[in-house]
């Protein structure tokens, strides 16, 4: 195989003299992030809502940001595979089905989830599939971890996600990527960005396809997919204080999947149906005012954004299920800067309006058919201020009124105070709130599940303390965060007598989830990089150890250079602890609680640049063929090979 060769070839290959135009090239030095939380360097929008990038110097909350160079040298095709190296972050993948992404302990929907700007989760899911995200070029994660909805309102228990396309200003040219390898496997990424006057634009798509590989246990049918994305980004400055940004993507998902056995020996497991399979549309917009006054002290924006999304599930026989969710959302955000350089301050308010509606497409006697929807007003007041370049604190309030749920509101300090010697203490303590989404309220499945239009919100409350630590003028850092929230009011399934159907309930006791994240990242010298990540989670709902939820999860990646950079190789290694999941395998339905094993995924890749415009490139995935399980009964790709050429004009 390709990938094969180029990695021998990387490894074997001594390194050659270093050119001015090569180092200009391939210059990966961390603009963005070093390691697996962010650099000081490192400016994050995610942060704040005064619409203006924030530097991680002066920011007390955990956040880790993921640069494109780190995508590109570990060769990211999905983007959940990459979230592994953020501490804190679990992944469960169950390939033909959701992927689910927790932060802390929390559920996947208490994850907010954007991209460009743009509230993403499912309307009906209510939340994220990280299954359709493949990787853009040039693209960036931003992680901001612990209890955000005082910024966000519902959803940002957990924490968010954003995902950052680059600009036309920001990434010009054109550039392409095509590959193919194990499995089937064919997969390609195109953008092409550039700036006219006044106006910078950016259009790009990917596309990856897979024959896949069987998730039954004992099956021979393979489950593929096909996933498509496109996306278009404009930004006009018509005045020196005027800008005006417009964002389309869209997404497309076609994929095999399993069902269950519901009769034989095999109750409960995964098993070979074949003609199952899904389909899932998005469609995201949003357009953006932004007007900057007093030599940049006082900017204001506009924002108007929707998110479309339909997931139909097919079976032999015809649509087994099918819902179509919208979101529309209109924002209003103000913010000044002002004082001196020994004493800044900026003070932001802002207001989202946001409405939500839903309708099941699939027909059926049994389930609800008309249109649900949800209103909600969000009002927002944040502080940031820095003393002396040395002390930073931050608070932000947000009351929200809601047309279905009780108006609650909640809130958030944080401070950090970076010492000398490069030692950075930080602590925040925070609330959050997560509305039912609606599969929750309203979903049906004959025989196995009836939502519960009953259920309130859950909220949550939590603390954070730090430490990070630099070395030799930044080139190493090390840091360790100590975290602990409570949960109350939780949603979880039960399966009351004499029917036992699965139905959501609220919980009458708390639930607790806490740990400790570790990173640490240095760059000695330019040939040479490495990060490492490390999460303990102890998270616990009613006293029982959490499903899918591992004590320990860790990565280590480390990044190898030719002295001209015209070679490099990256390692990847991925452990994810044992941890629990409910198997249905009783005929009852009510579940039995079963232990996964422990498992390490290490990935190996090369890359090999032919000249200015052109390289080589090749990886394995699973090189030692670890063969393990995310979801109770879900069979997972052993060993696959992959390889392809990238170039840029």
């Amino acid at each position: 195989m390709i990938a094969v060769s180029i990695v021998a070839l990387v490894a074997a290959t001594p390194a050659l003299a270093q050119t001015a135009q090569d180092k200009t090239v391939f210059d990966t030095s961390a603009t963005d992030a070093s390691g697996s939380d962010a650099a000081d360097d490192a400016v994050v929008v995610t942060a704040s809502r005064s619409g203006s990038g924030t530097e991680v110097r002066d920011l007390p909350a955990s956040v880790a940001v993921l640069s494109a160079e780190q995508m590109e040298q570990r060769q990211t095709r999905l983007v959940s595979d990459i979230l592994r190296d953020v501490p804190g972050v679990a992944v469960n993948r169950s390939i033909g089905g959701l992927t689910d992404v927790r932060i802390r302990g929390s559920e996947a929907n208490h994850v907010l989830v954007l991209i460009d700007g743009i509230e993403a989760s499912d309307p009906y899911q209510g939340q994220y599939d990280f299954g359709t995200l493949i990787a853009d070029d040039g693209a960036r994660v931003e992680v901001l971890r612990g209890q955000q909805s005082s910024l966000y309102g519902s959803d940002a228990i957990g924490g968010v996600i954003q995902y950052i396309t680059p600009t036309g200003a920001e990434n010009q040219g054109l550039s392409a990527r095509v590959e193919g390898g194990s499995f089937r496997t064919a997969a390609g990424a195109a953008r092409f960005g550039g700036v006219s006057g006044n106006i910078d634009y950016a259009l790009s798509g990917t596309l990856y396809r897979t024959d896949g590989t069987p998730t039954d246990r004992e099956g021979t049918r393979d489950i593929g997919y096909t996933g498509i994305g496109a996306s278009a980004k404009v930004n006009w400055t018509p005045s020196d204080v005027l800008k005006l940004t417009g964002v389309g993507r869209y997404s497309y998902t076609d994929a095999l999947s399993n069902d269950s056995a519901f009769s034989g020996p095999r109750f409960g497991f995964i098993v070979d149906t074949p003609g199952t399979h899904f389909k899932n549309k998005a469609y995201y917009g949003l357009v953006r005012a932004a007007l900057s006054l007093a030599d940049g002290r006082w900017n204001t924006s506009l924002t108007g954004q929707v998110a479309d999304t339909t997931r139909t599930g097919y079976s032999a026989f015809g649509i087994d299920y099918g819902d179509k969710g919208q979101r529309y959302k209109a924002s209003f955000e103000s913010s000044l800067a002002f004082g001196t350089d020994a004493f800044r301050s900026k003070l932001t308010g802002a207001v989202d309006y946001e409405r939500e509606q839903f309708r099941n497409t699939a027909v059926s006697p049994f389930a609800f058919s008309g249109r649900k929807s949800t209103e909600n007003w969000g009002f927002v007041g944040q502080y940031e201020g820095t003393i002396a370049d040395a002390l930073v604190i931050g608070g932000s309030v947000r009351h929200d009124q809601n047309d279905r749920f009780a108006d609650v509101t909640t809130y958030r300090v944080q401070a950090g105070y970076r010492l000398p010697f490069g030692l950075r203490a930080r602590g925040a303590y925070g609330t959050g709130v997560k509305n039912p989404g609606y599969f929750e309220l309203f979903a049906f499945a004959d025989g196995r599940y009836i939502g519960n239009p009953n259920l309130k919100p859950e909220k949550s409350k939590g603390w954070e303390a730090g430490l990070d630590q630099e070395f030799a003028g930044g080139k190493a850092t090390i840091g360790a965060t100590y975290f602990d929230s409570k949960l109350q009011d939780e949603i979880f399934t039960t399966f009351p007598g004499p029917t036992f159907v699965a139905t959501p309930a609220n919980r009458t006791t708390r639930s607790q989830q806490r740990g400790v994240e570790v990173f640490a990242s240095a760059r000695p010298v330019e040939q040479l990089r490495f990060d490492l990540a490390y999460t303990y989670l102890n998270a616990r709902e009613n006293g029982t150890v959490e499903l899918r939820r591992p004590k320990h999860i860790g990565s280590f990646n480390t990044t190898v250079f030719s002295l001209d950079k015209r070679f490099s190789s990256t390692l990847s290694v991925r452990y994810n602890g044992r941890q629990d999941d409910n198997a249905f395998i009783d005929p009852s339905f009510v579940p039995v609680r079963v232990s996964l094993q422990e498992y390490v995924l290490v990935n190996l890749n090369g890359e090999y640049r032919l000249s200015d415009r052109f390289s080589v490139f090749g990886r394995v995935e699973n090189l030692f063929n670890e063969r393990y399980e995310e979801v109770f009964s879900f069979a997972t790709p052993g060993r696959g090979a992959y390889g392809g050429v990238k170039a840029r004009f």
